[in-house]
């Protein structure tokens, strides 16, 4: 069974940093992507950033320049360094991974979600 958790959110005020990591437990045989959604209140699910192995990131156009993801692949953890925040960035951050397991089975699993609030 793998699982996925977060950590790292909070309450920060604006302008200020936070990041944000996952780490993907179980037997695991690799892991194809990583990635990090948000929602806000009363909005759809949106993909902040995802980064494949051996490739480049990629960013939702709202958080690029300020947002940097990035992994660790011996520990099979994601990061995600969150600078210059804004209000808007007020979301549930989810952790998301295309997984291969130990019986050869590639699925995508979610993490449990952390709360990010960016007030004064």
């Amino acid at each position: 069974q793998v699982q996925l958790v977060e950590s790292g959110g909070g309450l920060v005020e604006p302008g200020g940093s936070l990041r944000l990591s996952c780490a993907a437990s179980g037997i695991i045989r690799s892991v194809n992507f990583m990635a990090w959604y948000r929602q806000a209140p009363g909005k759809e699910r949106e993909l902040v950033a995802r980064i494949f192995t051996g490739g480049s990131p990629n960013y939702a156009e709202s958080v690029k320049g300020r947002f940097i993801i990035s992994r660790d692949n011996t520990k099979n953890t994601a990061y995600l360094q969150m600078n210059s925040l804004k209000p808007e960035d007020t979301a549930v951050y989810f952790c998301n991974a295309n997984v291969l397991d130990s019986r050869g089975y590639a699925d995508v699993y979610w993490g449990q979600g952390t709360q990010v609030t960016v007030s004064s």
